[in-house]
């Protein structure tokens, strides 16, 4: 009987699983669902941060010829994890795919659009500091250095009517 009620938890799982990786598209067909909502999946070869701290997973050597990416906001990094850990993962993101620059991308806002092995990404480091484009930050105040003030030059001694007098009188 405990084998029983064993299976019968195993297997729903299981058939979930299934479905959920048999309802993703490959990365390099999702050009063809843009406007829909749907579930994609592949390798992720390079995570690059671009301007601003926006982040992107590469699914392809060169990201100029890939017609997929995904897109991470410095604004949803909290949210999401350290995308880092991404690379070199074979993942499955869920999400609106659009169209942006002539490319398809899904645009990664919570941990909960990954599934599968990018589901546990760890979260972010406490001093990350995504405005400095990931830079560390310590976290602390500094007061600003008290200004120094500019040595002044000596000019040239001025001589006095005295001394010009004492300069010209005979020896």
């Amino acid at each position: 009987m405990a084998f029983v009620k064993t299976l019968l938890l195993i297997v729903p799982v299981l058939l979930i699983s299934s479905l959920s990786a048999a309802d993703c598209i490959p990365f390099a067909e999702a050009a063809k669902h843009v406007g829909a909502t749907r579930c994609v999946s592949g390798k992720v070869l390079h995570v690059k941060q671009g301007n601003r701290g926006v982040t992107f997973l590469n699914f392809c050597e060169d990201y100029r010829l890939c017609t997929f990416s995904v897109v991470v906001f410095p604004s949803d990094l909290k949210s999401v994890g350290d995308v880092r850990q991404l690379q070199g993962k074979d993942i499955e993101i869920h999400g609106p795919i659009r169209l942006y620059d002539g490319r398809a991308e899904i645009i990664l806002r919570d941990y909960k659009q990954l599934s599968g092995e990018a589901a546990r990404i760890p979260p972010l480091p406490k001093g990350y500091d995504v405005e400095k484009k990931g830079r560390y930050s310590a976290g602390k105040f500094s007061y600003p250095n008290k200004r120094k003030t500019a040595k002044q030059r000596q000019t040239a001694p001025v001589q006095t009517e005295e001394q010009e007098d004492a300069s010209v009188l005979p020896e």
